[in-house]
């Protein structure tokens, strides 16, 4: 009798674990839907290194451009830019093995002592670009056109 209720309760612990995981799955999916762009982001490295690159979806709210990560189940964005503090640094193609889609644009940005790299399409690096510019007049953007 009590291996039988041992079996029982690890089976309602092992479905109660996995009803919490798909709801919040199913959150996740929900609040991805919303709408958004694609922006491929990592934390820029040195040497040439490609890896670290994450798909994620990003939105606009105010200030801040809001990134959440595509494979993750963190209910908040995985990474905040505000566009008070953000400065663009360099713009370059993607290299060799980098897996973004053709005609995409590696942005790096600069927010406070970070420097992240973010990859976008055309119409995707258009709206960012209106985004950081479009500040009301008398704030700095920080904004500096890559040479």
């Amino acid at each position: 009798m009590g291996t039988t209720l041992i079996a029982e309760l690890a089976a309602v612990v092992v479905l109660s674990v996995l009803l919490v995981v798909a709801l919040l799955a199913v959150r996740r999916l929900r609040v991805l839907r919303r709408g958004g762009v694609d922006v491929a982001l990592r934390e820029a490295r040195t040497g040439g290194d490609l890896r670290g690159w994450h798909s994620g979806l990003a939105r606009y709210r105010g200030n801040e451009f809001r990134w959440f990560r595509i494979s993750g189940l963190r209910s908040g964005a995985n990474v905040v830019l505000d566009r008070t503090r953000l400065e663009i640094i360099d713009r370059r193609a993607p290299v060799a093995g980098e897996m973004h889609p053709a005609g995409s644009t590696v942005l790096s940005c600069r927010q406070g002592g970070t420097t992240w790299e973010l990859a976008m399409g055309a119409d995707a690096l258009t709206g960012f670009s209106s985004w950081l510019e479009s500040i009301p007049p008398g704030r700095s953007t920080g904004y500096r056109q890559a040479s």
